[in-house]
């Protein structure tokens, strides 16, 4: 195929990069027969690596038609490399700016001027796991169909060798084999002529991804997966995500079988039953915060008498059944100290047990309460 003339900028490209590529890397190239040998036309490409926009363009420029990428803007203002790359007839693509338009424009005078414009569809190297093409952005259809040109579907694999996805260390050797494959130009004539509107973008769009992955998937030999994984990729839900574990099933029975917390942390102090619990008072300081202290207990007269517990605050209105009743059920595990007789049964059948039972007994002297303020001594008032 004879090759069209190119600017001075454009072969600087060439005399630089063109000895590296072939220093470098191997060569496995097929399909150059579907590149059109006059007239403008798009070229929609697969994205795997920083590295794959020269390896796609060596096969272009061997081909005999050069391609012309959308580029995005920051690398024009790159000293040298900006001045070389718009002097090479690259094409800046402001992204999410006023001068987002402008790309288009350009594209579009490129291709009526009859050159090879380079799109790559998915705008961003691929975020699938496996470096399948994600779903496309409507650009290149955009072009083709407002400039009824071809579109051309190119597939590549190999780039991601020497330097991985997003990656920034190069692997140079062993020399690796840089795969590219051409396919016949994309059936759009059901869109053309037809307005513009998200669906018929849409329809292209994904017809063109379409056929890009069938080629990736002759180059690799293996199944591509279906388009549904593409657009989740494109949404940033790669398969890359990690997948559950897969003995969730039997963590989820574990958990539902496992011990269940302590009433103190669950709230399930209604669940136990009296006679399970402690009969020891509760001694930590949240217990004590929380909870009322119940009445001293009435030892018989042949006992030493009892100290009622300092700083307790208690009256002789707060009988025992009631602090006891306060007690389980702000700490859950935690009863209060088992009473004489009829005391320790009505806190263990959860019945109030009349004052008068939980305060004495028929042989055994009457403690006084410090109600009135004044504090008891030996049991004596």
């Amino acid at each position: 195929m004879a090759r069209r003339r190119i600017g001075f900028w454009y072969r600087v490209v060439v005399v630089v990069v063109k000895p590296l590529l072939l220093l470098f890397t191997k060569r496995d190239w097929r399909g150059m027969e579907h590149i059109p040998a006059q007239g403008g036309f798009v070229t929609a490409v697969n994205h795997i690596s920083y590295v794959d926009p020269l390896t796609y363009a060596h096969f272009q420029y061997e081909s005999g038609r050069e391609a012309h990428f959308l580029a995005k803007s920051s690398l024009f203002r790159i000293p040298v490399v900006g001045r070389i790359i718009r002097g090479a007839g690259q094409i800046p693509v402001f992204r999410d700016s006023a001068d987002a338009a402008l790309a288009f424009r350009s594209a579009v005078e490129a291709v009526n001027r009859g050159d090879c414009v380079a799109v790559y569809p998915e705008g961003t190297i691929t975020r699938d796991k496996a470096l399948w093409p994600m779903s496309g952005k409507t650009g290149a259809a955009r072009i083709a169909l407002t400039t009824g040109a071809p579109v051309i579907p190119i597939a590549q694999w190999g780039a991601q060798d020497i330097l991985p996805p997003y990656g920034k260390r190069p692997r140079l050797f062993p020399r690796k084999t840089m795969k590219v494959i051409a396919g016949p130009p994309v059936d759009l004539d059901e869109f053309r002529g037809r307005d513009l509107t998200a669906e018929v973008l849409r329809g292209a769009t994904d017809r063109i991804m379409d056929a890009v992955t069938e080629l990736l998937s002759k180059l690799r030999e293996e199944p591509a997966p279906p388009r549904s994984a593409r657009r989740k990729a494109a949404n940033g839900d790669a398969r890359a995500t990690p997948e559950p574990p897969a003995d969730s099933d039997a963590s989820d029975d574990a958990a539902a079988t496992a011990p269940a917390e302590t009433p103190a942390n669950t709230g399930d102090a209604a669940a136990k039953s009296a006679d399970s619990a402690p009969a020891t008072r509760p001694t930590t300081p949240d217990a004590r915060t929380k909870s009322a202290e119940p009445a001293p207990a009435v030892e018989p007269a042949t006992s030493p008498s009892v100290v009622a517990p300092a700083n307790t605050g208690d009256t002789a209105a707060q009988s025992a059944p009631s602090a006891s009743a306060t007690a389980s059920a702000n700490t859950g595990d935690a009863t209060p100290a088992a009473r004489p007789d009829g005391a320790a049964d009505s806190a263990a059948s959860g019945t109030p047990a009349p004052a008068d039972a939980a305060a004495r007994t028929a042989d055994e002297p009457v403690v006084p309460s410090r109600a009135d303020g004044r504090a008891a001594e030996g049991g004596a008032a």
